[in-house]
């Protein structure tokens, strides 16, 4: 279980849960199958095991916050709704008004609802209880909060902060394309983003292109701000830096999916190697990508 796309929280310094406490709650709200007049519906799944809503290794948690969501397209409940107005319309010999069509189209939408297939989405978080890092696997931000809403429903204590740095990732990033570098083990790659920060939002992309050019420099010194920026650390893992501290397109390189095929036996050693190998090196690589951005905020 590799995680791609990383929004990170902050645990406070003293934070103390109990991972046998925490499951007994996770327990307590399971997700369950869809009514057959509810749309959606959310709750806890087993991230590996079956039964076990909370997965521990050392003090690194794995959960996962299910979603069923039905799909009932609007178009087809338009469709059949105006079929039935045009029948209607006919019948009682002047058109549908718009109350009427809207009583219709809802008692399209009642009848559709129990038929209507769903969907499962299945949103993981990592805790690492002693690093103190909460993230939420997820591409931006609407998800995220959704995930963390759910689970201050079951725990009161992760009302917990964003991560935030004494130095913006814009104007870090801005710094070490200027330079040709970045510190701590990290190095540039060929994925970059820059906006314009006037009313035109113009943007400038740049994919697997060499980022050491003088017209990036150019870009940066007539204003535009750095949005997104390729990186990798200690040849170990890739991934996408963003202005808003998202951490995107994570990739686990050769060297450690090397370590990982190595001597496995089953499906449940596999896991718990990948787990190890994973949150150990993200652990670090967060901890560096910290340092590298001034340091975490010093907060009030």
């Amino acid at each position: 279980m590799w995680i791609k796309n990383l929004i990170v929280y902050r645990l406070p310094a003293h934070w103390a849960l109990e991972a046998e406490d925490f499951e007994q709650k996770l327990a307590k709200q399971p997700l369950q199958p869809c009514g057959g007049f509810q749309m959606e519906s959310r709750g806890w799944t087993c991230p590996f095991e079956e039964g076990q809503y909370l997965y521990n290794q050392n003090r690194h948690w794995l959960l996962a916050l299910g979603m069923e969501q039905k799909l009932l397209p609007a178009s087809i409940i338009r469709q059949e709704a105006l079929d039935r107005a045009d029948k209607i319309g006919k019948t009682q010999a002047h058109p549908v008004g718009r109350k009427q069509m809207r009583d219709i189209r809802e008692e399209v939408a009642n009848e559709f609802m129990p038929r209507a297939l769903a969907r499962r989405r299945i949103t993981h978080c990592w805790i690492d209880g002693i690093n103190r890092w909460l993230v939420v696997e997820a591409a931006g931000d609407p998800k995220a909060e959704e995930f963390m809403e759910n689970l201050r429903r079951a725990e009161e204590s992760f009302l917990v902060p964003r991560l935030e740095t004494e130095r913006s990732p814009a104007s870090a990033m801005a710094e070490w394309l200027l330079k040709g570098d970045a510190p701590l083990g990290f190095t540039i790659d060929q994925d970059l983003e820059l906006r314009a920060a006037d009313a035109s939002k113009a943007t400038v992309r740049y994919a697997r292109h060499s980022l050491d050019g003088k017209e990036i420099r150019d870009h940066i010194s007539t204003g535009k701000t750095v949005v997104r920026l390729g990186l990798t650390w200690n040849d170990k893992i890739s991934f996408v830096l963003t202005e808003q501290y998202h951490i995107k397109r994570v990739t686990f390189l050769d060297i450690l999916r090397r370590e990982s095929d190595s001597q496995v036996q089953d499906e449940k050693e596999q896991f718990e190697i990948d787990f190890a190998l994973m949150t150990g090196e993200l652990a670090l690589m967060l901890a560096d990508l910290v340092k590298a951005l001034g340091g975490e905020k010093v907060r009030a």
